[in-house]
């Protein structure tokens, strides 16, 4: 087993399956040290006992609900205090399919405090550091419904279309400082995520659906490439720079003194 020197410590949240759990073991086998965190401290263990044995990295495990104030708080102290950590991976988040008006507006306020106010909080926490050494890099999953809020249910969609145009603010406020910055949008992903949001993913059409594993190695791909916006399934990356061309070419055109002539009687 050939073993990287130390890249630093990645803090990973929602790191206990899924997305977050291939993200760890890449990014051990990568060189870097991992601060694990996720709700079920069982299978945190598990993960951090395997990864530790087969790649000799450090692995932490933190048990939190970052939907709690004072777990949130845990891990935004971590980010604060350890100067170790190079890497944040903000990955935790819930989902929902559901038509609006067939929601629960409760379990919709906890998907916009773990999509939004608990990623923005840890972000926050992070980055301060990163800006006074000279680095880090923050890794935000967002999703395809950040385009394409029409595709599953709105409050998500919206939560995602945060994460991306917080992610490009970042990115435009620190990119001088040294901080990079990847918004990550995956389509259809084989994760318990589905099941969790009300369309197990045995109900998706095979076609549009990637693995985690192959999720997570095009985003890193991404990440070595660097892109601030990753779609692991867009064939065409000339597509997303167009819909991005076409957006800056719009900028410049929004704030005038004048309503345009089409709306003047």
């Amino acid at each position: 087993m050939s073993i990287q020197l130390s890249e630093g410590t990645a803090l990973i949240t929602g790191a206990s399956s899924g997305i977050g759990a291939v993200y760890a073991e890449r990014l051990a086998r990568r060189g870097y040290d991992l601060i694990l965190v996720a709700r079920n401290g069982e299978r945190l263990q598990t993960l951090a006992s395997r990864l530790s044995s087969e790649t000799g990295s450090a692995v932490e495990t933190i048990s939190a609900d970052l939907n709690n104030k004072a777990d949130l708080a845990r891990i935004e102290k971590v980010l604060r205090t350890d100067s170790s950590i190079t890497l944040l991976v903000n990955n935790a988040g819930v989902g929902a399919t559901a038509p609006l008006l067939d929601s629960d507006v409760d379990k919709m306020e906890a998907l916009i405090n773990l999509n939004v106010n608990a990623l923005t909080r840890l972000t926050y926490a992070a980055v301060p550091g990163f800006v006074a050494r000279g680095g880090g890099t923050i890794v935000n999953i967002a999703s395809i419904v950040a385009i394409g809020p029409e595709v599953l249910n709105g409050v998500y969609g919206g939560s995602k279309a945060f994460v991306l145009a917080f992610s490009q603010s970042l990115h435009h406020e620190l990119a001088a400082k040294g901080v990079r910055i990847q918004a990550v949008l995956p389509g259809a992903t084989a994760t318990e995520f589905w099941g969790i949001a009300g369309t197990p993913v045995e109900h998706l059409p095979t076609e549009i659906v990637m693995s985690a594993a192959d999720m997570v190695d095009a985003s890193l791909s991404g990440l070595d490439q660097g892109e601030l916006v990753t779609i692991p399934a867009l064939p065409n990356a000339a597509d997303w720079a167009a819909y991005e061309n076409a957006r800056q070419v719009l900028l410049p055109q929004l704030s005038r003194a004048q309503p345009a002539q089409r709306y003047l009687k």
